[in-house]
């Protein structure tokens, strides 16, 4: 029997995001799942504070668990790709966006 090779994570802002997003989980349910505060989950996602100790031995065994491998150049490109399709332009102003969804 092979021993698995254990992945050593250096939680940061982007990778907690990309793990959370790889879940397909809101702040709110990571908190609830890690048994922790939807806050927490923020400050970690805006680089404020980093995950300690257990908390990060326990995102590493999730991140584990569901298959997740952690691509900073990947996830960059990601990132970037999300900002130029939020960037395109639409025929109505964001306040015109915004009456319309009170009108519906």
């Amino acid at each position: 029997m092979t021993a698995k090779r254990k992945v050593k994570y250096e939680w940061d802002a982007e990778s907690i995001k990309a793990l959370r997003r790889h879940m397909g989980m809101t702040q709110k349910e990571l908190s609830e799942e890690l048994g922790t505060r939807q806050q927490t989950v923020s400050e970690w996602e805006t680089g404020k504070y980093r995950p300690r100790g257990g908390m990060s031995r326990l995102l590493t065994l999730v991140a584990e668990r569901v298959g997740f491998v952690y691509d900073a150049e990947q996830a960059a490109e990601s990132a970037s790709d999300e900002e130029s399709s939020s960037k395109q332009s639409s025929p109505h102003s964001k306040e015109d966006r915004n009456w319309a969804a009170w009108e519906q």
